[in-house]
């Protein structure tokens, strides 16, 4: 049986965890049906007579508008996340180890 060398500390990273990523991912398909649905409700009351075409486009416009929204804060926030981290670890590290890398 082999092991790995150790290669040292981990280089810093504001790579969010993957079950962040996992849940910022199913908020934004969640978000985006959720926007379909209202943007189809929002055209069906207002349509009368034959509405399947105009419904569809209203689906699809809201369920872009409702994802790309979430998306953008999804990612903002496991920006954030990331960056606390990374903060947070160099803090635990002690100056000695910022010392080292600049």
């Amino acid at each position: 049986m082999t092991t790995m060398p150790d290669q040292g500390p981990r280089p810093a990273s504001a790579l969010p965890s993957v079950r962040a990523r996992a849940l910022a991912f199913a908020a934004i398909v969640a978000m985006g049906a959720c926007g379909a649905v209202i943007g189809a409700s929002l055209v069906k009351v207002q349509c009368k007579g034959n509405c399947g075409t105009p419904e569809g486009l209203g689906a699809i416009a809201g369920g872009i508008i409702a994802a790309a929204g979430v998306a953008v804060m999804a990612v903002l926030t496991l920006r954030a996340m990331g960056e606390w981290r990374r903060i947070s670890e160099a803090e635990l590290a002690g100056p000695d180890a910022e010392d080292q890398e600049g």
